[in-house]
């Protein structure tokens, strides 16, 4: 068995593996970046090695550097978690050239499946369904043009060496299939250095289906059943569960054994994940599943299929990798109950999913179900990397007591001043078409202006954060004869900023609060079904009162890069005031309504956090 163990990542999956390595008595060395030199998994290892400035393309991208931090503590292996290097041929064949054991599978095996064009003529030769289409060596329009009519529209366009929803075009009719090829030819080139494509038909009803399997060196390879992963925003996955909904057992086994061949056609050895597309028009079929790609790497949402097997996957990547045999035979497997998973994101769903980052000065996940982190309170969320907070995971007898335990760990979620999309998963879980299991990869596109709640609080909230207030004025100042208590005529009252908007309100309103909150000085947070709502009483609030609808406030921490106007500046509803730059991204703020520009504290260069009131704009009379 492997003694020591570097693992090539950060985060929640490092901190995961360092968990199951510790189980074992394997010791752990952690590396990070300038960024993570504080971060959990930094802290929860037995070493740690510093590899460089916090951009993942000068250290965790940097192949020869990790090497070399395994070298300096002796580490025997390299486990290097999904993302990254994981799925890198280049690297895995580094890492044994050096002497070292890759927790992985063979170079030549992510090499086979690296790329679609060529892993799909494999699963051909292996009788394996693939969806119809054409990934022929000839580039031209001309060609491509005749075979997306033959396929018949509509189709899909995909770069062979594509990933993570990069490189890929839906075509509804031929007129628009020259201008959508050279589209997704121009972002192929740009993100994989290369512009070639294949062809697919275009599935309607589309779900993600995948198969979890798992080889050896000793010629074994077993499945450990599926997961469905098409609730997905942009072609990211966000809810996965097991196994999935509607599989019938004839079904099931008939994927689950073309997903074996698909391994065995490789020489597998390790973990890894067979995708399908399924067109569930007629609900699940065998003869209605495809191909679509494998990950040569364990899957971020691994959990569910350990919650309903038993199986710890990271334990059997370091046994198989150690030279032993799969621990389990395939008639010893079986499935128990119903798992699912969301990807708890540091991003705003009001704000069109932007990236959230900043200190994470409140954090709270609970105690129900299992949480896989990689950060505590008090730490930050960096904008560097993923934006990936935490796996919010929840078992059940069955789905719907799955369902239910996990809408109620995303909307106890208490998270700020980053913003999360806690109410965002919980909206969806207990969306009446997902608890019926009508699914496709469609399903949050369609449902977008249901799931995402709105930004302002409602009475509820504004009562509740009354009721917080003076109840910690009541502990703070026992003797104050305030005869408060919920439900009864209210002796105070106290005065709440909003984003701007004050009120006055009676303490006592409601007969339960269905919330928490916390007080800390002047700032009041009431958090509900998983959205955080920040108050500012009176001692505070004045400045952002005065602002009223007009305060243009910052949408996440960043730095402003540019400044458009001027104090008492006349704009126009619309106009460009100033520009944010956040997570390389850039956010433009603009005028809500016409009016002149006041108490301008936005400058170039400056640092400003969330909410900040950066201007005001004075409605024009």
């Amino acid at each position: 068995m492997i003694s020591k163990l570097l693992i090539a990542n950060r985060g929640e999956i490092a901190c995961r593996i360092i968990r199951t390595a510790r189980d074992m008595g394997v010791a752990t060395v952690a590396v990070y970046s300038d960024a993570d030199a504080k971060a959990l998994h930094v802290r929860s290892a037995d070493e740690a090695v510093h590899i460089g400035p916090s951009p993942a393309a000068e250290s965790y991208l940097v192949g020869a550097k990790i090497i070399a931090a395994a070298k300096q503590t002796g580490a025997e292996a390299i486990h290097p978690g999904y993302g990254f290097l994981s799925e890198n041929a280049g690297f895995a064949q580094a890492v044994i050239d050096a002497g070292l054991i890759w927790v992985g599978p063979k170079p030549q095996s992510i090499e086979a499946m690296g790329l679609k064009d060529a892993a799909k003529e494999r699963m051909i030769a292996a009788g394996v369904p693939v969806t119809p289409g054409y990934l022929g060596e000839d580039q031209s329009v001309e060609r491509l043009s005749k075979e997306a009519d033959a396929i018949g529209y509509p189709v899909l366009i995909k770069a062979v060496a594509g990933g993570g929803g990069k490189g890929m075009r839906k075509v509804d009719a031929p007129e628009n299939f020259g201008a959508d090829l050279e589209s997704c030819q121009r972002e192929a080139k740009a993100s994989f250095s290369n512009d070639e494509v294949l062809l697919e038909k275009w599935i309607t009803s589309p779900r993600h289906i995948e198969v979890q399997v798992f080889g050896d060196s000793h010629g074994n390879v077993v499945h450990l059943f599926e997961r469905d992963c098409s609730l997905q925003r942009r072609h990211q996955k966000v809810i996965e569960e097991a196994p999935a909904p509607g599989m019938d057992e004839a079904t099931r086994e008939e994927i689950c054994a073309a997903a074996v061949r698909a391994a065995k056609a490789v020489d597998y050895e390790g973990a890894g994940t067979i995708e399908f597309i399924a067109d569930a028009s007629e609900g699940l079929r065998a003869d209605r599943i495809f191909f679509m790609e494998m990950n040569t790497r364990l899957q971020v949402e691994h959990p569910v299929t350990e919650e309903i097997t038993g199986v710890d996957l990271v334990e059997w990547q370091l046994r198989v990798a150690s030279g032993e045999a799969i621990p389990l035979k395939q008639d010893q497997l079986g499935i128990d109950g119903h798992a699912i998973e969301a990807r708890l994101y540091a991003e705003d769903p009001a704000t069109d999913f932007l990236p959230s980052t900043g200190r994470l000065d409140h954090f709270d996940l609970g105690e129900e179900g299992r949480i896989e982190t990689g950060v505590e309170e008090g730490d930050p969320i960096s904008p560097f990397y993923d934006p990936m907070v935490a796996k919010l995971v929840a078992w059940g007898e069955d789905r719907d007591e799955a369902i239910d335990l996990l809408a109620d760990i995303a909307e106890n979620v208490e998270v700020w001043p980053v913003r999360t999309n806690a109410a965002f998963i919980a909206r969806a879980l207990l969306d009446e078409d997902f608890g019926a299991a009508h699914l496709d990869t469609g399903f949050i596109a369609r449902k977008m202006d249901d799931l995402v709640p709105a930004p302002e609080p409602d009475e509820n909230i504004w009562q509740a954060a009354a009721d917080f207030t003076l109840m910690a004025a009541m502990e703070e100042h026992p003797d104050i004869p305030t005869g408060l208590r919920l439900n009864a005529p209210a002796r105070l009252q106290t005065t709440l900023s909003f984003k701007g908007e004050s009120r006055t309100i009676a303490a006592g309103g409601s007969d339960e609060i269905d919330a928490s909150g916390v007080v800390d000085g002047d700032n009041v947070l009431v958090f509900a079904e998983g959205q955080a709502f920040h108050f500012a009483t009176a001692s505070r609030g004045s400045g952002a009162a005065a602002a009223g609808d007009g305060a243009i406030l910052a949408p996440m921490p960043g730095k402003v890069i540019a400044v458009d106007v001027s104090d008492g500046e006349t704009v126009t509803a619309g106009q460009r005031l100033m520009v944010l730059e956040a997570m390389k991204m850039e956010h433009a703020l603009t005028a809500p309504f016409d009016g002149t520009v006041a108490d301008l504290a936005a400058s170039v260069g400056g640092q400003v956090q969330v909410e900040a009131v950066l201007c005001v704009v004075e409605p024009a009379e």
